[in-house]
């Protein structure tokens, strides 16, 4: 029973380097060191459900309002907090992980993001559910 306990804790440690690697996410150029982020999603059902907002509009919105935006994610702010940026103004995105389904998104790349908009008393933030790299 030991020799059973011993191989299988052996084989953990060996296997997870490779459940550890990483995925898509964003990459911001000016970093020191290199990002990585969330493995890739699995696939399911998609329906259209939200209509595409500037963040101008979006901060007209009610709380818990689902919204779609497209712009550029300009910098990482935090763990998965970013800077998002359209033509109308900025907004704060907390992005899972888990939504970057392997992309890997720069600066550069117009997103497409999909979520729901968490509003305070003077700021907005959206809970990013769905991450699309726009060609």
């Amino acid at each position: 029973m030991k020799k059973h306990a011993a191989i299988l804790a052996v084989v953990m440690l060996a296997s997870a380097p490779v459940f550890a690697a990483q995925q898509g996410g964003f990459v911001d150029p000016s970093a020191p060191a290199a990002q990585t982020q969330a493995a890739a999603g699995q696939g399911g059902f998609s329906a259209d459900h939200t209509s595409v907002v500037t963040v101008k509009q979006a901060e007209e919105m009610k709380d818990d309002s689902w919204v779609t935006v497209r712009g550029k994610l300009e910098k990482q702010i935090g763990n998965e907090d970013y800077l998002f940026r359209d033509q109308t103004g900025t907004m704060k995105v907390e992005i899972d992980h888990k939504h970057w389904n392997g992309q890997t998104i720069s600066p550069k790349d117009n997103v497409e993001l999909t979520g729901e908009l968490d509003k305070d008393f003077n700021s907005i933030e959206m809970d990013v559910k769905q991450v699309k790299k726009l060609p």
